[in-house]
């Protein structure tokens, strides 16, 4: 069961530790079993309720599982071994197409920006007691939400949408309360879920977003919370159309109480256009929008809007731990909103080009791929580790689907953003190669 591994300790935290530091050091592999709770209450010598308490801490902090009679295992990515951790190395002269970072060509100068934010904290420092959001920001985003169709609410502004996300799902749901995320999904945010000991409850998609039979299905098993990637979908490009948008709607308004919360991380630089999900039904929602890949992933800036409950409990939260957002970063941000030169519709352009590039390529091929907006271009393939190992081989670095996937079949990613597309055709002809030579096709999500 353990192997040579022997658990130590006598109190539940204790005993947690002592197996979660195993699970670290990796002497406790990923999937092994763990002792029934009398069993190893009897060789530690202590009460079977003390062991409980131990598991359950486990998996609140999401490095175990339960499944019922079948007992406690350690989870098959516990939360120290992070998804962005399944890194494929870029061999000299390979081309690096994992990392979904946007283009930097297409991102501002932030000088000029910087030096405005920097001269207003000269003249005026920012100090304790300071209000903790720029005003300027502040009017900026709630001006684009509420001309993009969403209710009007309330603003925090926090460090990047994990940020925002992870606030949001810590003062409003519980360990152990299920959540409804998309499958294909963004990995960091499948890793924040067990990590705060919530269950992710996997809904599938298309090119047009979740499917609402299976929201429906997650919402009618408990899921308390609904997180939708409205645009640029993450990994598969997905984007929700006017059709699918009022589809999930209906499927929302008939669970009023689950919290919703929408990713539009593609804001400024997608062209396809914000189509809201929040009803007048909902009572729990935040929309989430960063400045990372429209202005600079190390601009951790992101803007929340939501109900007044939702974000007050947020606002309360930060107050106790970070306090704020640097300011002189918030208003490098506005900043940038109020002068970047290049509109985010040509910025967009350029990102649709390079998609379509690979997607035509791509479909000459025979081989079917997902990529309607964003970064990314999503291939389904039937043998996920022999493709990517193949493609390195032939000088391209791509990211495996294993990084994003609970339970949705094999794929890789293909971030295009800074793919030249008269590269696309190579790419494309070398992965039918590997396809052709392995026996295996594309297929769909």
């Amino acid at each position: 069961m353990l192997g040579d591994y022997r658990i130590k300790g006598r109190r539940a935290n204790d005993i947690a530790a002592d197996i979660e530091h195993a699970v670290d050091t990796g002497e406790l592999a990923p999937g092994a079993a763990l002792p029934p709770l009398r069993d190893l209450a009897g060789e530690l010598g202590v009460n079977p309720n003390t062991v409980a308490a131990a598991y359950r801490l486990l998996r609140d902090r999401g490095v175990i599982e339960t499944a019922g009679r079948k007992g406690s295992r350690i989870r098959p990515r516990p939360v120290t071994t992070p998804r962005d951790q399944i890194r494929i190395p870029v061999p000299p002269g390979a081309s690096d197409l994992s990392a979904g970072n946007p283009d930097p060509a297409l991102l501002p100068a932030l000088g000029p920006a910087l030096a405005v934010a920097a001269a207003r904290a000269d003249r005026d420092p920012v100090l304790y007691g300071h209000p903790a959001a720029d005003q300027g920001l502040l009017d900026l985003a709630r001006a684009a939400f509420l001309a993009d169709g969403v209710p009007d609410g309330r603003l925090a502004v926090c460090s990047g949408s994990l940020d925002a996300i992870e606030r949001i799902l810590t003062t409003q749901l519980r360990p152990g309360d299920p959540v409804a995320a998309e499958d294909p999904g963004w990995g960091s945010l499948l890793d924040l879920l067990p990590a705060l000991g919530l269950r992710p409850v996997p809904v599938r998609l298309d090119d047009e977003g979740p499917l609402p039979d299976s929201l429906a299905e997650a919402l009618a098993a408990g899921a308390r919370a609904v997180i939708v990637t409205v645009r640029a979908q993450n990994p598969t490009g997905a984007a929700l159309t006017p059709a699918r948008a009022a589809a999930l709607r209906a499927v929302l308004a008939e669970h009023p109480g689950a919290l919703l919360i929408e990713d539009d991380h593609g804001h400024g630089m997608v062209d396809q256009p914000y189509l809201p999900l929040v009803g007048p039904a909902a009572t729990r929602w935040a929309v989430v929008r960063s400045a990372a890949k429209a202005y600079g992933p190390d601009l951790r800036v992101s803007l929340a809007i939501g109900d007044q409950e939702t974000i007050g409990l947020v606002l309360g939260r930060q107050r106790l731990d970070t306090g704020w957002v640097s300011l002189l970063l918030q208003r490098t941000v506005a900043e940038l909103w109020r002068t970047d030169a290049a509109p985010a519709s040509r910025v967009a352009a350029v990102y649709r080009a390079r998609r379509d590039a690979l997607l035509a390529a791509l479909a000459a091929y025979g081989i079917e791929a997902h990529g309607a907006s964003g970064l990314n271009v999503w291939v389904p393939v039937p043998d996920e580790p022999g493709v990517v190992a193949a493609l390195v081989q032939s000088g391209w670095v791509v990211a495996p689907g294993a990084r994003y996937r609970m339970q949705s079949p094999p794929g890789i990613r293909i971030t295009t953003a800074g793919l030249d597309p008269a590269e696309a055709p190579r790419l494309a002809a070398d992965l039918a190669g590997i396809l052709r030579s392995s026996g295996g096709r594309s297929r769909l999500i």
